[in-house]
């Protein structure tokens, strides 16, 4: 957090470097924070860009008060949440037909397993409800707490953790479901 810190008034004061080393520090955790959460990929790109676009505008207003990567985790849910709102009334399209997500395994046959994991998992997480898509989400790439996630979705700290839980036990059922195919 000391380094959020220094590269963040660094930033702040018009070191490029400072910007780069934060986009490259959070770029992979908020690119998969916003495919779990739009299940696009070029969308999620496009969601991630937006706020470090946002970030560098309003660089002179901000004030680091918390964890960095958990300001910019809210701005992408924040953003993916809009996203989604507005696209619903645009036609959807089925997972199926959806580009596959990139995978940071190294070996083919590696990559494959991989592949198929995050489809699964992808496929399983457009079938939760958003808000709970949303907390799981939030507390396993974000990592952030559910006192934070609580807040972001402006409900209590308890139904935060009910639709995390919530989410986790349909996110195994039907993993559960989809193994047993």
């Amino acid at each position: 957090m000391l380094e959020d810190r220094l590269l963040v008034l660094r930033f702040k004061h018009g070191s490029r470097d400072a910007f780069c080393r934060i986009y490259e520090k959070y770029r992979d955790d908020l690119l998969r924070l916003a495919v779990y959460l739009s299940s696009d990929t070029a969308l999620a790109e496009d969601i991630v860009h937006d706020v470090f676009a946002n970030f560098i505008r309003s660089c002179r207003r901000f004030q680091l008060t918390g964890s960095l990567k958990a300001y910019l985790a809210k701005c992408v849910a924040n953003r993916a949440r809009n996203v989604n709102r507005a696209s619903r009334h645009r036609q959807t399209v089925p997972l199926d037909e959806a580009a596959p997500v990139a995978s940071d395994c190294e070996r083919p046959d590696r990559w494959i397993s991989c592949s198929e994991e995050l489809r699964l998992l992808s496929g399983a997480l457009v079938q939760l409800p958003y808000h709970q898509r949303e907390a799981i989400t939030l507390r396993l790439q974000a990592g952030m707490k559910f006192r934070q996630i609580a807040h972001f979705q402006n409900v209590s700290t308890k139904t935060a953790q009910s639709r995390y839980r919530c989410g986790l036990e349909k996110l195994r059922s039907l993993l559960n479901s989809e193994m047993a195919q």
